[in-house]
């Protein structure tokens, strides 16, 4: 990093290193993944990063990662540790051969980056721009910036969300956003209201507050930058000083019976091992 505009290419990424910033530009193509394809290109601040590691790949490569700060990228913040290693944004994965190079900028970027891991007061990284839509199982999901809607699907809306009517959220009515990968049992994305009653959240299928995913139905490139988005509009809207409502927690009798019938469809092999595991572990820490 001692020229502005330096670049370093690797697979599916190339990271031009400027002096306040590292400006990530995915490449197009059918093996590039689906979500750097929808991203475009990324600018992140150095002060969103925490940590930056050289390490090992498969296959005869590295990878540098650029760690970043917890709250400082909606992306990340939306999608909570449910991305999988090969569409991490902030890795760059390269030949082994070019180690040295890789590691030449590793050791600029951590020069210039304080490492501070503490959460950070604000977004640091831009969402993806609204507009945004997708279509989830149920229904088809829109944000224009200001507000989110749901229009139902007769094909794949529940009765219940049917005698609710098509759905509008304004983002000041919200506090935050619940979105479980389509690639894991029961994806869905939820809002949370600023106005909660304390009462346990229905399942997703039954809840106006919700759409589903399914297979082709809310992929991630789709569906995780649309929830980062209204995340970043969320915490915009929120007043100084105030701290966006949690959602409330559920019902112990409704984990107990999420999980039997978890096991349930473990049992019949319509859910992997890992699946039945990582969302075995993701209903326990709603307790």
């Amino acid at each position: 990093m001692s020229r502005m505009g330096d670049v370093l290419a690797g697979f599916h990424a190339a990271w031009e290193f400027e002096s306040d910033s590292v400006l990530i530009r995915f490449e197009r193509g059918i093996r590039t993944p689906k979500l750097f394809q929808a991203l475009g290109e990324r600018r992140i601040p150095l002060e969103a990063i925490a940590a930056v590691t050289l390490t090992p790949g498969k296959r005869g490569t590295i990878v540098l990662h650029a760690v970043p700060r917890p709250g400082a990228d909606p992306l990340m913040e939306a999608a909570a540790g449910q991305l999988k290693e090969a569409v991490d944004p902030y890795r760059l994965v390269l030949p082994a051969e070019r180690e040295t190079l890789a590691e030449y900028y590793a050791d600029e970027l951590r020069a210039r980056i304080t490492e501070d891991e503490s959460p950070a007061e604000r977004y640091l990284v831009a969402p993806p721009r609204a507009p945004l839509q997708f279509k989830a199982y149920d229904a088809k999901a829109s944000f224009d910036g200001k507000s989110v809607s749901f229009r139902w699907f007769w094909t794949g809306a529940s009765s219940a969300k049917w005698k609710a009517g098509d759905q509008r959220f304004p983002v000041a009515a919200l506090s935050g956003v619940e979105w479980r990968s389509p690639e894991l049992f029961e994806g869905h994305l939820r809002l949370i209201g600023r106005d909660g009653d304390g009462a346990p959240p229905l399942q997703a299928d039954q809840d106006p507050a919700s759409v589903v995913f399914g297979l082709g139905y809310g992929p991630v490139h789709e569906s995780l930058p649309f929830a980062a988005a209204v995340l970043a509009a969320v915490r915009s809207a929120v007043p100084a000083g105030a701290v966006p409502a949690a959602g409330p927690r559920r019902d112990p009798a409704d984990i107990a019976d999420r999980i039997r019938h978890l096991g349930e469809l473990h049992e019949a092999g319509l859910v992997t091992d890992e699946e039945f595991s990582t969302k075995k572990a993701e209903l326990l820490a709603e307790l």
